[in-house]
């Protein structure tokens, strides 16, 4: 069985400062190869996720490290020491990059040619691919299908009547098969995973199967709690799987460095971990590796590269989930009032990437008419740069003891909720009088950074005032205080 990696490094445009190799402000395109070995050779994350969602998709990826960097690949095997997993459009929702997912899958084969000449020997480099929002399992199958009879199965079709086979004329097609990773996103399939996964393994004959979920884009939707206890709740019942089926599950987990989107951070990074304690994989964010200190990074990655997984401890899932029904209705209409202004703030926020993102599942504009939002790392951007952590929102709908009560779910809560509040300011006027007094109630004191909020107070002065200059130089003034964009 192959080495499964527990650093995934990933291309979320979460950073503040630009890492030294940088071209410009946005990375992409040759940026981008160097950041995978970068990640690979001075970091030591065993896996790149390499994006081809929303932008021009480089199918030459593996030819390109492995002619670059040929001396460190020949130590380091792509495909058995480190790894590169592309992630790909989802065309039951994406149908406007769905052939996208074609063309990756085809550069597959070509891939393993490239790595064959390199090593003179059989290397898959690349084998697995990540197929986000996956609302099913016929979902992840259908890449599955498509990429076994279409893409390598097609070395078997004849030409011509003669039974001369494509793989005669083309020479053959490897790998045969691909591991599909299926990415989980929103509540339905929080709560819907054991059944997802176990539907999905049903007809394969697996030894492992790794299972990723997503950290930011259930905060988004349902409020940061919410998004702890989802993920928690859809561990647990992953636990179940590998013991009803007997597949090994390995659970990935997409934390940014805002505590909002997951509180990862080098200096965070163990508490995190044990937190998630039967997490296999945990992201490597942009800003977890260029707004800290590259030994605090490297030494970081080394502990996560080192740590076992272990079993979740279990817990009441309905009592949790009863809570989480009552805190995210009132985080959404929150949301809903703070809208305009997130929206308006979020397009002074800067680019990191040169793509567009993924479109994402925001659950209001299935819910509620004309309610929409930036994509995640945009709107905690937004909302922190004026002095508004998100995690805040939807809190005054628990009382003390329904508080106390998720200490038990999510032990971690309190210290994940002061960690945002340092970058608090009550001085600004989105913030109720009720929510503001709930925020004193729960934590008597707390540490609140000095010049951030100055720059928050600045920023939201200029937004007034409609003075842009000023507000994104507040902007990225408060951000490089906190160490991360959003």
């Amino acid at each position: 069985m192959k080495k499964i990696p527990k650093t995934m490094s990933t291309q979320h445009p979460d950073n503040v400062r630009l890492p030294f190799f940088a071209e410009s402000p946005e990375l992409g395109g040759e940026d981008e190869i160097q950041e995978a070995y970068y990640a690979f050779s001075h970091l030591g994350c065993t896996e790149q996720m390499w994006d081809s969602e929303g932008k021009e998709v480089d199918n030459f990826v593996v030819k390109k490290l492995l002619t670059k960097y040929e001396s460190f690949f020949k130590e380091k095997v792509l495909g058995e020491d480190v790894f590169l997993t592309m992630r790909v459009p989802n065309p039951d929702v994406e149908k406007a990059e769905a052939k996208i997912l074609l063309e990756t899958l085809e550069s597959i084969p070509r891939s393993f040619d490239a790595a064959k000449l390199v090593y003179g020997r059989d290397v898959s480099p690349i084998f697995e691919v990540i197929l986000p929002m996956c609302q099913s399992a016929e979902s992840a199958d259908l890449v599955y299908k498509y990429y076994k009879n279409f893409v390598a199965g097609k070395q078997n079709k004849e030409l011509n009547g003669s039974g001369k086979k494509i793989s005669d004329w083309i020479g053959v097609f490897r790998p045969e098969t691909i591991n599909v990773i299926p990415l989980f996103e929103d509540r339905e399939q929080f709560l819907n995973v054991d059944n997802i996964t176990k539907e999905y393994l049903s007809d394969k004959d697996l030894e492992s199967q790794r299972v990723f979920l997503a950290r930011s884009d259930p905060a988004l939707n349902y409020g940061s709690l919410s998004a702890v206890l989802f993920n928690k709740i859809a561990l647990q019942k992953l636990q179940n799987v590998e013991e009803e089926t007997g597949v090994k599950i390995y659970p990935i987990i997409g934390v940014g460095s805002a505590p909002f989107r997951g509180n990862m951070r080098p200096q965070t990074a163990e508490r995190v971990a044990k937190g998630y304690s039967s997490v296999h994989t945990f992201s490597i964010q942009s800003s977890f590796k260029y707004d800290n200190e590259p030994h605090d990074v490297e030494n970081a990655v080394k502990i996560l590269n080192e740590r076992t997984k272990s079993k979740q401890k279990e817990f009441d899932q309905k009592k949790a989930m009863k809570i989480v029904d009552k805190y995210s209705a009132e985080y959404r209409k929150e949301i809903v009032k703070l809208a305009p202004v997130i929206n308006d703030l979020a397009k002074f926020v800067p680019e990191r990437r040169k793509r567009k993102l993924h479109i994402g599942l925001f659950g209001y504009s299935r819910e509620l008419k004309g309610i929409f939002l930036p994509r995640a790392i945009k709107f905690a951007a937004a909302l922190y740069s004026i002095g508004v952590p998100p995690e805040i929102l939807g809190l005054n709908a628990l009382s003390a003891s329904e508080f106390e009560e998720l200490r038990e779910f999510y032990p971690n809560i309190e210290l994940d909720l002061r960690d945002a509040l340092v970058y608090y300011n009550d001085s600004s006027p989105l913030l109720s009088d009720e929510l503001k007094k709930k925020v004193k109630e729960l934590f008597k004191d707390f540490e609140v950074n000095i010049d951030h909020r100055k720059f928050t107070s600045n920023a939201f002065k200029a937004f007034k005032e409609k003075n842009y200059t000023s507000l994104k130089e507040n902007i990225m003034r408060a951000a490089d205080k906190r160490g991360f964009l959003g």
